[in-house]
Parts: structure tokens; sequence; C-alpha cells
């Protein structure tokens, strides 16, 4: 069970970032409540980047440049879109509060967002935080097949090209799982933030002014594993 402990006061980005370093993060219980829960779960979801599972199917759609996938060209977009209410799913955690906030560290370079477009119109994305060599994973959404999933293969792409070390997914959940998502103890968890938060990686590594094509992607991803047979 995670530890919740209620907050009104105002929270800046600073303190924000303090928090992800000491492996808490906040949310709400709904896009009403107005209150924020510090979480610290007593078992962690990670996606250890040495061991991203690609399902070959996934492969071939990220091949096809189907999607064009961008960085922070639509930060409060993908807000908007993982706030939005989905099947199984009617009320969200995103609430006015955590939109201010995460805007914030967008602005100072900590928070990004990937977008996935079809044609102009946007499909799906995810955002997170970057502290050090390590990305936390806050959300993502779908409005087309495949979409999130998408993103998430250009996001661990564009992670190992920066140097990164860790990939915090807060919970696994089936979906996550079948990229390789696994849940790690609090304690070993903290090693793996505290070694991550040494460095700094680089967000930026494959560029941010243009799209980067699912060729390149998968270059990078079987160059990766070609390196350690």
């Amino acid at each position: 069970m995670a530890n919740r402990e209620t907050t009104f006061i105002e929270i800046t980005p600073e303190v924000l970032l303090k928090a992800y370093a000491c492996g808490i993060f906040p949310m709400a219980e709904s896009a009403e409540d107005p209150a924020l829960y510090w979480l610290e779960p007593e078992k962690r979801g990670v996606i250890p980047l040495d061991r991203f599972h690609l399902p070959s199917r996934l492969a071939r759609t990220v091949r096809s440049d189907c999607f064009t996938v961008t960085v922070n060209r639509d930060f409060d977009a993908v807000l908007e879109g993982c706030a939005e209410p989905r099947p199984g799913r009617p009320r969200t955690w995103i609430n006015a509060r955590i939109r201010v906030l995460y805007r914030k560290l967008h602005d100072r370079r900590h928070c990004h967002s990937l977008e996935v477009y079809d044609g102009e119109t946007l499909v799906g994305g995810l955002y997170g935080v970057t502290l050090g060599r390590a990305f936390f994973g806050e959300s993502m959404f779908h409005r087309a097949r495949d979409a999130s999933k998408v993103a998430l293969v250009h996001l661990i792409a564009r992670l190992k090209a920066g140097g990164f070390k860790l990939l915090d997914t807060q919970f696994v959940t089936d979906h996550l799982r079948t990229f390789g998502a696994i849940e790690v103890p609090r304690r070993q968890y903290h090693k793996l933030l505290e070694a991550a938060l040494t460095g700094e990686g680089d967000f930026a590594a494959l560029g941010t002014k243009g799209p980067v094509s699912g060729a390149q992607v998968l270059a990078l991803l079987t160059a990766d594993r070609s390196s350690r047979v």
C-alpha cells in the first residue's frame, strides 16, 4: 500500500523535484478534488531499459511511420489527452494543480511530452519528468490503436540515446508488463534512483526540432541488443 499524505500547501516545482529525488510523487483523487496526495509505493514499477521487450507486430508499426512522433511540440494537448476519461477509468487524477505544476516543470525543461500524430491529428502521447538520468513516466493516452505504444517505443530509444538509467512507471499494469515492466521493492528502487541521479541525461540526444523516424528508433534498439550478444 502506498503512503499517502494530503497537502493543501503550495507545492513549487523545486519542491516537486526534491520529492521525485526522494522517491515520492503526487496524485489527486479526481479532477475535481483540489488536494494532492504524496505517494511512495511499497513496490515501484520500472521498465529496465536493457530489457525492454518490443513485440514484432509493434515493431512493424513503428517502422512503417504511419504515425509521426514529435517531442515537446504540444505539451498542453498531451496533458489534456492524458486527463480524458476513458473506458474503465471515468475519473482522472490530473486536477488543476497537477496541470499548473507540470506546466511549470515543462517550462523549466524538467518535464517533456511525446506527441503522436496521424496526419495533423493528435492521436496519442505521453509525458514525464526528467531528473539526472531518471525519467519518471506520468501518464499516456491514445485515440488510435497503438498510438501510445509507439510513443513508448520512441521514448525508450530517446532515453537510451541520452544516457538515461531509470524509467520509472510508478505502477505496473498488464499493458506495461508486455514491454518488460517489473515491480521492485522500495529499498531496491531507492538504490536504482540514487544511481540514476548521478550525472545528467540528455533528453534531446535524438533532437527535438523534427520527428525521428521509426527506422532510426529501431536501429538504435537493435544496436543496443547486438552489443549485449
